[in-house]
């Protein structure tokens, strides 16, 4: 996925967001209603989000140093991860805090601002609706025919399955509050107000737990997607004129989302000299990288004698 498409979904959703959470709170002020303030402060806890994804994407691009020679394009999954924490924190347990007071001390809404909250959500609806656009068609470039499930699973890049996750909740959270409020001036009964807040807060607390585990797995280290990976493979190996007889195994992990280390061990035909070696080595890497397009390869190839016991690949996969 280019950085370039995850940055345009994260600018439109930042943008969205920072007019929408400004509106809630206006609304929140004017009728003190639970939701609106619950969706205001998820609103500010998105903007903070894009704004570390934005940060996580610049940072990511500093060159290599003697302490880091891998570079920083880790840092993109480091920030990632702290966004599920800002959800998990800000946006969910801080809802589920207020449905939980609101609860207990439930207060109609009331007075002549009592169409406000009605049309401050319809509007962010809308944004949220085309900021969510944004992010669909970013991510429809790069999904490759995948289901939406496993384009959020098994992306490589953080942005766009963040962004997409957030607008979804934020999307639904409207709808919760909506309802919420809604039922709130039909009944005068303010714990429909609590509903809807504690269903935004249960939403967020889920939503931030998936980001987690996603962000945790890359954090850790993935192997490249099985159809990159088998690309490569093919390659080291070559055609019938390469001089690479055998893939002995092969190991892959992202260090970034557009950079992939890959080490392997190959057996040779044929080898009169270290030349020999050398030639098969680099022609076997220049092949590697031509599969490899626009994913950066930090590539290790090893020369070896086979032995059937050595296997191809690592266990489970």
């Amino acid at each position: 996925m280019s950085a370039e498409g995850g940055t345009r979904a994260v600018v439109a959703a930042l943008f969205a967001n920072l007019g929408i959470a400004i509106t809630k709170f206006v609304a929140y002020f004017l009728t003190l209603s639970s939701s609106m303030l619950a969706e205001a402060v998820h609103s500010l806890a998105d903007s903070g989000n894009q704004l570390l994804l934005l940060w996580g994407g610049k940072a990511a691009k500093r060159a290599p140093t003697a302490k880091h020679q891998f570079g920083f394009g880790s840092e993109r999954y480091l920030y990632g991860f702290v966004v599920s924490i800002v959800l998990f924190t800000v946006g969910g347990l801080f809802a589920l805090y207020e449905a939980s007071h609101k609860w207990s001390h439930p207060e109609p809404i009331v007075g002549q601002w009592w169409w406000v909250p009605l049309a401050v959500l319809i509007v962010a609806i809308g944004l949220e609706s085309r900021s969510f656009a944004v992010a669909i068609k970013e991510s429809n470039q790069v999904r490759q025919g995948r289901s939406w499930g496993e384009f959020i699973r098994g992306s490589k890049s953080p942005e766009l399955p963040v962004i997409l996750l957030e607008d979804a909740a934020a999307l639904c959270g409207l709808v919760f509050a909506l309802f919420g409020v809604s039922l709130t001036l039909l009944t005068g009964d303010g714990r429909w107000d609590a509903v809807g807040t504690a269903l935004i807060g249960v939403l967020l607390v889920l939503v931030a737990a998936v980001l987690a585990v996603e962000m945790k797995s890359l954090l850790i280290g993935e192997s490249a997607d099985p159809l990159v990976q088998e690309n490569i493979e093919r390659a080291i190996v070559g055609d019938a004129s390469s001089n690479v007889e055998r893939l002995i195994f092969t190991r892959t992990l992202h260090i970034g989302p557009d950079e992939l280390l890959v080490a392997a061990k190959f057996a040779m035909k044929q080898a009169h000299s270290a030349q020999d070696v050398a030639d098969t080595i680099n022609a076997a890497e220049q092949r590697a990288r031509a599969a490899a397009g626009a994913m950066h390869l930090v590539i290790f190839l090893e020369p070896d004698v086979y032995h059937p016991s050595v296997t191809k690949t690592p266990p489970g996969r």
